[in-house]
């Protein structure tokens, strides 16, 4: 009798101790961050893989629309890929998503990278978005084919600023500042410049399937409820339906699709001309080609492209059983950081493409426009984003960065070289959260950033 005690004894204790707490998940939701669309694999490949339930004519899309992404374009006559430049950036959409993932800051500043200056003057053009520079447009291009110049060369210098945190360690960071040099021409004075590097090309599909109105339920541009978070829309020109629609793409939320984004980049980026972009971006300029031809880019491919990004698989979440990684979301939503990385959406019925309809997905973003502060501003106004304001980047996959593209340069110009600088850049709306980030215990950041690199 004495033994059978002792030994429900013994098993009500072990239970006690493997008991856990009730306001402590066993295991984290979103593993499935792209919901039936996530790859299960930690290699360098996990960002260009279709997403897993493609099939059949999906998937033969999907690998058609992979060859057009890495072809690597030349000048005309070419009887395949010709029509570059002749002013240009890069000459493949590769060149500026390596592995379909985030672009470094090159080393020879004025080599073909995923590194790009976007340019305007003061004002707004005909659609409300940034004024051309004359001579110059929208973009600076800074290589050309043979017999044309680059419209410039560009240069950078470093300015230092340091935090120190509650455990003592300081952390130093670098804030780039970017010239235009050697232009083919003046450019005029008052020329706004803006610092651009390449982000990941996966998930994309999924993002664009969100609801209008799931989006907009998390603005609160007049910050009604006083929490001091006011994120807002972008409203943009969609020369498809020759209307403003609502800003899903682009560092500040600049486009309204991908199919508008890729028209974009493979017009300004390429110098490519397209059915959505008919006409050089180099047009009317003093290095213009005036033989160019249109479209250089078949409308087949561009639409291919298109549907490749639309339907590459989201990696998935790791480690959402770990206690530190369970541990660091908790501090990711007790110091606010989940306030614009949002969590969770369900995106909507999107037309032709069933494998991202209806789709959980945790993308960590509000798809929405934050002021940032003023030591990331770029001072240059995008439709209704002003020079402070950027879109919140989705978090999923930024734990596989190092891995799938070699290194971990963040932000909009790679500025922040891990995790923890990218936090300290944060001001404005997020002030008060990286302050939070800032008086963490060294266990507790460490934890944090355990989460962030599950994700």
């Amino acid at each position: 009798m004495k033994k059978s005690i002792l030994v429900i004894s013994l098993a009500v204790l072990l239970l006690s101790c493997n008991k856990i707490d009730d306001n402590t998940p066993r295991k984290l939701e979103g593993e499935k961050a792209g919901g039936e669309t996530t790859v299960f694999v930690k290699t360098s490949q996990a960002f260009g893989l279709p997403a897993a339930n493609l099939s059949g004519e999906s998937l033969d899309k999907h690998m058609e629309g992979d060859v057009a992404f890495g072809a690597q374009f030349v000048a005309s006559p070419s009887p395949r890929n010709g029509g570059l430049g002749p002013i240009f950036n890069n000459n493949s959409c590769n060149g500026c998503h390596p592995s379909d993932g985030r672009a470094s800051v090159p080393d020879n500043l004025n080599g073909m990278s995923g590194l790009f200056l976007k340019i305007s003057v003061p004002g707004t053009d005909e659609h409300g978005g940034p004024t051309p520079v004359p001579g110059f447009g929208t973009q600076l291009q800074h290589q050309a084919i043979y017999g044309y110049q680059p419209e410039a060369r560009m240069s950078v210098s470093y300015l230092e600023k340091r935090f120190s945190l509650a455990d003592g360690t300081v952390v130093v960071l670098r804030k780039p500042v970017y010239s235009i040099v050697s232009p083919y021409i003046p450019l005029p004075a008052n020329v706004l410049i803006s610092a651009r590097i390449g982000m990941p090309v996966f998930g994309l599909g999924l993002l664009e399937a969100i609801p209008e109105n799931a989006i907009l339920a998390h603005a609160d541009p007049d910050d009604l409820n006083k929490d001091g978070i006011s994120g807002k829309a972008n409203q943009v020109w969609d020369p498809v339906s020759g209307t403003l629609k609502l800003g899903r793409f682009g560092w500040k939320a600049g486009t309204p699709s991908i199919l508008v984004q890729s028209a974009g980049a493979y017009n300004e980026d390429m110098g490519l001309t397209n059915y959505l972009k008919p006409v050089e971006s180099s047009v009317g300029q003093q290095n213009s080609d005036p033989n160019a031809v249109s479209p250089e880019v078949r409308r087949e491919d561009l639409e291919n492209v298109t549907f490749y990004s639309l339907t590459l698989g989201v990696p998935a979440g790791r480690d959402f059983d770990d206690p530190e990684v369970i541990a660091g979301h908790h501090i990711f939503e007790q110091i606010n950081c989940s306030s614009c990385h949002v969590a969770t959406f369900t995106t909507g019925t999107y037309a032709g493409i069933p494998e991202i309809s209806n789709q959980k997905i945790y993308p960590y973003t509000d798809m929405l426009l934050h002021d940032m502060g003023d030591d990331l501003a770029d001072n240059r106004q995008e439709f209704q984003a002003d020079g402070n304001e950027w879109k919140t980047r989705p978090l999923w996959g930024i734990g596989l960065t190092a891995l799938t593209s070699g290194h971990t340069s963040f932000l909009h110009d790679g500025r922040a070289r891990n995790l923890t600088e990218a936090i300290l850049w944060h001001g404005g709306e997020a002030e008060k959260s990286r302050n939070n980030f800032i008086n963490l215990s060294t266990k507790d950041r460490e934890a944090l950033l355990r989460f962030m690199e599950s994700l």
